[in-house]
């Protein structure tokens, strides 16, 4: 018989934790994309034009970062081995935007040192997410 490898419980704990932080992450972008201006009135006059004026590329990235994540959580809960090329996608989407906002804008002025850590953490959570994604592939429990 070829049975699949149960599926072990910190998958589950993993992919609900990563599916409701990247609802987050897919909350903000959606929301300041049409700028919902409930949620938009928490930032600062120099901070909306900051964000309403990124470059297409720059959404482009945002978009494929938050919704390569958002994807790639919910493919980790239905055992989806495409779970790790969608973390992948999204690891470049950040790379765009982190590139954007640290080296060729005034991002980390606008953003300030939480905006920095905060931008860090969410690297070290997609980065966790790519490789725990891989390793649960490479032991056949995503397929």
């Amino acid at each position: 018989m070829n049975q699949s490898p149960k599926t072990p419980v910190h998958l589950w704990i993993v992919g609900i934790l990563a599916v409701l932080w990247n609802a987050v992450g897919a909350f903000d972008y959606t929301a300041t994309q049409y700028r919902i201006e409930s949620y938009m009135a928490n930032f600062t006059p120099e901070q909306l034009e900051y964000f309403y004026g990124f470059p297409a590329w720059v959404d482009a990235a945002w978009a494929l970062g938050v919704w390569g994540s958002l994807l790639g959580s919910l493919a980790l809960l239905l055992r989806k081995s495409w779970a790790v090329w969608l973390f992948a996608i999204s690891i470049v989407g950040l790379a765009g935007t982190s590139v954007y906002n640290f080296l060729l804008s005034s991002g980390a002025e606008m953003m300030g040192e939480g905006g920095a850590m905060f931008t860090g953490f969410i690297w070290l959570v997609v980065l966790f997410l790519f490789f725990y994604s891989r390793a649960m592939a490479k032991r056949g429990i995503l397929t």
